[in-house]
């Protein structure tokens, strides 16, 4: 089987010429269509366990991907410290121009499972040269708050 790693530089160069042709537009609506139809395994997983399923598929993938993280889970609240992400690494390792949103994609794809789930999504203290950053999500109270 071929690692999602494989595919980081076809990615950002797809979303450097998305944004070429349709600015930041074009790259939202690829990224909408890609979590609508395309994460249904994460979405399963957050409706069915909630943060236990968030646990379970970004250990997975963030293994895979041979990630620098850590995570943090309790009952209302998971929390992915990103220490230094394999994609942003390579795309600098390489002789690419790095996509100036690539690290948006992830908010983009995952903030509408998390909501339509009950969760705040947040990104925190995103560092697009080195690769960091540090999601946020928390169970959203009944008056629509966090928990």
């Amino acid at each position: 089987m071929i690692s999602c790693t494989e595919f980081i530089l076809a990615y950002n160069e797809l979303f450097n010429f998305l944004y070429e042709q349709g600015g930041l537009a074009a790259l939202h609506n690829f990224w909408r269509t890609i979590s609508d139809q395309y994460l249904a395994s994460l979405d399963q997983l957050v409706r069915e366990k909630g943060i236990a399923g968030m646990e379970e598929y970004w250990g997975r993938t963030l293994e895979e991907e041979a990630a620098g993280y850590e995570i943090t889970a309790s009952e209302n609240r998971f929390t992915i410290q990103m220490h230094r992400c394999p994609s942003v690494g390579l795309l600098n390792s390489s002789n690419v121009e790095k996509c100036p949103y690539y690290c948006d994609h992830c908010a983009a794809l995952y903030r509408p499972i998390m909501e339509r789930a009950g969760f705040a999504y947040q990104i925190e203290d995103l560092d697009r040269d080195r690769g960091s950053c540090r999601l946020v999500i928390e169970k959203k109270t009944e008056a629509g708050g966090d928990a």
